[in-house]
């Protein structure tokens, strides 16, 4: 019997994967190389996590139902505030998106797109299990 490696899928501003049964920590691509988050278990699908980043800044981190990892800013463009990780997720024609819990903006999580003001947009990250 032969595992599957993991599966990646490249955007243009990001990179988003599914995890293995083998996989227990997960990593976001910064500047100087990976950076280790947290363990993969904390990642519950459907919900999101916030972390810190060594220089201070939060990501926002979702796992879906089918095992994708997505990584944006967690800062809230429009409120300032750093929410988007207690967000509700779902998907709009195909792509997954997390809706800010203050005032409702809705955020692409592979492009950082604002899907209800195309000018806006969050940071995203590349994310990976391992």
């Amino acid at each position: 019997m032969t595992l599957a490696s993991d599966t990646t899928t490249t955007t243009a501003t990001t990179t988003t994967t599914t995890a293995t049964a083998t996989a227990t920590t997960v990593q976001l691509r910064l500047r100087d190389g990976w950076f280790t988050v947290c363990d993969l278990a904390v990642l519950t699908p459907g919900r999101g996590v916030a972390a810190l980043l060594p220089d201070g800044r939060q990501v926002a981190l979702f796992r879906d139902r089918a095992g994708e990892m997505y990584a944006i800013d967690n800062r809230d463009p429009f409120s300032g505030a750093a929410v988007l990780s207690r967000g509700l997720t779902g998907t709009h024609q195909d792509r997954p998106f997390v809706a800010s819990p203050l005032l409702k903006q809705r955020f692409d999580l592979e492009s950082g797109e604002c899907l209800d003001d195309e000018t806006v947009r969050v940071a995203t990250y590349e994310v990976r299990a391992r």
